[in-house]
C-alpha cells in the first residue's frame, strides 16, 4: 500500500533500492498506509483529550500528570497539530484523486458538522451552568464560566456566539478548528505543489502575527483564547508531516544529536517550569534568561512552546514505532477509542469539567473527592467512546453506512 506521501516526497534516490535506504536511514515516519488504522494518532489524540478534561478542572492530584507541569507546552498542542495530520491525509488523498472541487466540498461539510457540534455543545453547556447557578442560588458561576454577559443580553450574546465571538470558558478549541479548517482546501493546494512553500509561507504568517500583533476580536471584549494566526503553523506543520514532510526529516529525526538536543531541551523545560512551583528553585533560573524567556504567551503560540512540542514530538517518534506490541494492549484500548471518537468525546469532556467544578464548589471535597471526580470523568468517557465504537461497527455491518474514506480521521471527518 502506497501513502499520501509518496507523490509528494518524490521517487526514491537513483541506484538504490527501498531497502537499502531503509538500512542506510532507518524510518521514523508519520505518514499512515492508505487503508490502515495509525493507533498512534488514536492514542495521542484520546490522550490529549483526556489531559485537556483533567486540565478544565479545579487543581487536584491527577493535576500533576498532565504535561503543563512539566514543560512549556499542553495537551492543545497535541491535539491541533494531530488535527492538521488527519485532515490532510484525509483531504490531502481525496484532492489528488477527485480533484480540488470535489474534496473542498467534503472539506466545507466537514466544517458546518463542526460549526452544530460547537453551536449543541454551545446551547447545552449553557443550559447546565444556568441551571445549576440557578437551582443552588449561586450567581458566581455564571461568572466563572464567562456567560455573564449572555443574561445580561441574551439576542447580541447569541448572535455573537454564531459568529465564534462569544464564547464560555473551556470552549475556545473547536472555534480555532472550525477557522484552520476554513483555509485546509487552499493549504492543501499549494502543498500538493510547494510543500516546503506553503510550509515557509505559514511560518511568515505567523512571524507577522508577532510582529504586528494580529488577532481576532472576541465578544464582548479581548481577543480569541487561541489566535488562529499564530496556531495555524502548528495546523500547517502537521498538515506538511502527514503529505510528506516527516519521510523526508526522517534521517534528522533518527539522528544522536538530535535526540540529545531534544532531550537537554526537554530537561531545561522541565527545570523553569518547577521554579514555578518550588520556591528554592527560581533563583538559580539566570534573571537575563528570565527577562528574555517570559512571558511564555499560549495565545499566540510562543515559540518556546511550540519548540517544546517539536522536541516530545521528535521523541515520541523515535521511541515508539508504528508496530509496538502495546498499541494493542487492552489497557491502552479506552484512550485509542477516545481518540478515534474526538469529536463526540471533547464535547462530553466539557460537560462533564463543569460538572466536576461544580461538584467540587459545593462539596468542598478535598484530594481524594478530586481524585474521585477525576477518574470518574474518564471513565465516562471512556465508556461512551466505547458505545460509539460499538454502534459505529453495528452501523457497518447493517449497511446503513458508507465505506470510510480514512479511519484515521474523526475530527477531521472522511465519512
Amino acid at each position: 500500500m502506497t501513502s499520501v506521501a509518496d507523490p509528494i516526497a518524490g521517487p526514491a534516490v537513483a541506484g538504490r533500492t527501498d531497502d537499502s535506504a531503509r538500512a542506510a536511514a532507518p524510518e521514523v515516519v508519520l505518514a499512515v498506509a492508505a487503508g490502515e488504522r495509525e493507533l498512534r494518532l488514536d492514542l495521542f489524540r484520546g490522550l490529549a483529550l483526556w489531559l485537556i478534561f483533567i486540565d478544565h478542572l479545579p487543581p487536584s492530584i491527577l493535576t500533576w500528570f498532565t504535561i503543563r507541569n512539566y514543560g512549556f507546552s499542553d495537551a492543545t498542542e497535541i491535539f491541533i497539530f494531530i488535527s492538521g495530520y488527519t485532515a490532510a491525509f484525509v483531504y490531502g488523498r481525496a484532492m489528488l484523486e477527485r480533484g480540488f472541487v470535489v474534496a473542498t466540498a467534503r472539506i466545507l461539510k466537514r466544517v458546518w458538522q463542526i460549526y452544530v457540534a460547537h453551536v449543541f455543545l454551545f446551547t447545552i453547556f449553557l443550559a447546565e451552568i444556568s441551571y445549576v447557578a440557578s437551582h443552588f442560588e449561586n450567581p458566581l458561576y455564571t461568572e466563572e464560566m464567562g456567560i455573564l454577559d449572555f443574561l445580561k443580553q441574551p439576542d447580541v450574546t447569541i448572535v455573537q456566539a454564531l459568529l465564534l465571538k462569544f464564547r464560555p470558558v473551556n470552549m475556545d478549541v473547536l472555534p480555532l478548528y472550525i477557522v484552520l479548517m476554513l483555509f485546509l482546501p487552499l493549504i492543501l493546494w499549494l502543498m500538493e505543489r510547494k510543500p516546503d512553500l506553503t510550509l515557509g509561507l505559514s511560518v511568515l504568517l505567523y512571524a507577522a502575527t508577532w510582529q504586528f500583533d494580529l488577532y481576532l476580536a472576541a465578544y464582548p471584549n479581548g481577543f480569541w483564547a487561541f489566535n488562529p494566526f499564530a496556531w495555524q503553523l502548528l495546523f500547517v506543520f502537521g498538515a506538511w508531516c502527514a503529505l510528506g514532510g516527516a519521510r523526508r526529516m526522517s534521517r534528522i529525526l533518527v539522528s544522536p544529536v538530535t535526540m540529545w538536543i531534544c532531550l537537554a531541551y526537554l530537561v531545561a523545560a522541565l527545570f523553569v517550569t518547577l521554579s514555578w512551583y518550588l520556591p528554592q528553585v527560581p533563583h538559580l533560573v539566570p534573571r537575563r534568561i528570565e527577562q528574555w524567556m517570559y512571558p511564555i504567551n499560549k495565545t499566540d503560540l510562543d515559540v518556546l512552546r511550540f519548540a517544546h512540542f517539536l522536541a516530545l514530538a521528535a521523541i515520541t517518534v523515535r521511541f515508539l514505532p508504528k508496530d509496538w506490541p502495546g498499541l494493542k494492549s487492552l489497557w491502552l484500548r479506552p484512550l485509542i477509542l477516545c481518540g478515534q471518537h474526538s469529536l463526540e468525546i471533547f464535547c462530553l469532556g466539557v460537560f462533564l469539567a463543569f460538572a466536576g467544578h461544580f461538584v467540587m464548589a459545593e462539596t468542598s471535597g478535598g484530594a481524594g473527592m478530586h481524585f474521585v471526580i477525576s477518574i470518574s470523568g474518564i471513565v465516562i468517557m471512556s465508556a461512551a467512546a466505547w458505545v460509539f465504537s460499538w454502534y459505529k461497527d453495528v452501523a457497518a455491518k447493517s449497511g446503513t453506512r458508507g465505506r470510510s474514506s480514512d479511519a484515521n480521521a474523526d475530527m477531521a471527518g472522511g465519512g
